[in-house]
């Protein structure tokens, strides 16, 4: 599991999968999530704008990432 950590009070999903390395672009984050690949705290997210915050945990590809603060 990967942990990435918060600068500001949160991080958008997009971002999060870029930044934990599962996505290479802005445009393959959004792929992803428009195609119900990715789930945060168990219930597929379909926003790429989803704010991540202290605690959620994001699943996909069979990887996960936790967001701390």
């Amino acid at each position: 599991m990967e942990t990435i950590k918060l600068r500001d009070e949160y991080i958008k999903l997009g971002q999060a999968l870029k930044a934990a390395g599962l996505a290479e672009s802005g445009v393959d984050a959004k792929h992803a999530v428009e195609e119900g690949l990715v789930k945060v705290n168990g219930q597929t997210e379909y926003q790429r704008g989803k704010k991540l915050r202290d605690g959620d945990v994001v699943e996909f590809n069979g990887e996960t990432i936790r967001i701390e603060a």
